[in-house]
């Protein structure tokens, strides 16, 4: 049976949906080993369902929390909202959320407002340093424009998530000094994450 909940080091791992409006050439879902758990889900987990897996867990014994999961978790954004308000009634301290950064063009609307309060990080995949590399990496669904839409979601996250970070794989082709230097310009974080695959 599939995780909705799993640990990785001292921090606790939400997996809400399988979907994404993405396909990304160094996806973990493309891995051989992934992360060491089965996370392909045979159906989307209700809030109670992930409620009740987070219990099992005893989210307070972690450093955070994260919705990261197989699939993109600002998809199910009522979900996310109604865990994390959860989580922070019972006294979490840190929430973060990994993202592909394309919500705000997936559900038609802004929904940082949404998080205010809930979220204390949010990771931002950006991929590359720019529109076309974004596309050649990243392969979204929204084709190369999705490229400033992440460049808009980060800039608006920033409004109301008291941290911000965007990421790149360290993939060929992709350049790490001039994404670097997108971050900068934004006025945010950046990490370089490694690419574990096959």
């Amino acid at each position: 049976m599939a995780e909705v909940a799993y640990e990785i080091g001292n921090s606790l791992y939400v997996n809400v949906t399988n979907r994404c409006t993405n396909s990304c050439v160094f996806c973990i879902r493309k891995t051989e080993k992934g992360v060491g758990y089965d996370l392909w889900l045979d159906h989307e987990p209700t809030t109670q369902e992930i409620i009740e897996a987070l219990q099992k867990k005893d989210p307070l014994k972690y450093e955070e929390v994260v919705f990261c999961g197989y699939g993109e978790p600002l998809i199910k954004i009522n979900e996310v909202v109604a865990v994390a308000r959860w989580l922070k009634s019972i006294g979490v301290k840190k929430i973060r959320i990994n993202t592909n950064g394309l919500a705000n063009r997936y559900h038609g609307r802004n929904i940082l407002p949404d998080l205010k309060g809930l979220i204390d990080v949010i990771s931002i995949s950006l991929n590359a340093p720019d529109a076309k590399t974004y596309q050649a990496v990243s392969r979204s669904r929204y084709g190369e424009e999705a490229y400033q839409e992440v460049l808009n979601f980060i800039t608006e996250s920033k409004k109301y998530i008291p941290e911000v970070i965007v990421t790149i794989v360290r993939w060929k082709g992709v350049d790490v000094t001039e994404a670097r230097k997108v971050a900068e310009r934004l006025g945010v974080k950046f990490r370089v994450r490694e690419f574990y695959g096959n």
